[in-house]
């Protein structure tokens, strides 16, 4: 089922779930000076706008998570 945007309903949820995670993300390397946890913050925030797939979308969000856990100072 597609809306008018071309996007799911699970599509929604993970972009609601993923930038939620990119703004904590964000913020808490704003706040520490830290470019890693920002900079894939913002990837998180934004990648959802140019993914229709919701398998890609996923993945990525699942990718960029588990680079934000591993990739740490």
């Amino acid at each position: 089922m597609l809306s008018a945007a071309g996007f799911t309903f699970a599509n929604l949820i993970a972009g609601f779930i993923f930038s939620g995670i990119g703004l904590v993300a964000f913020v808490y390397g704003k706040k520490e000076g830290s470019y890693k946890p920002l900079s894939i913050g913002i990837a998180l925030m934004a990648y959802p706008y140019f993914l229709t797939s919701t398998f890609w979308l996923y993945a990525v969000g699942i990718g960029l998570c588990l680079l934000l856990y591993f990739w740490r100072d």
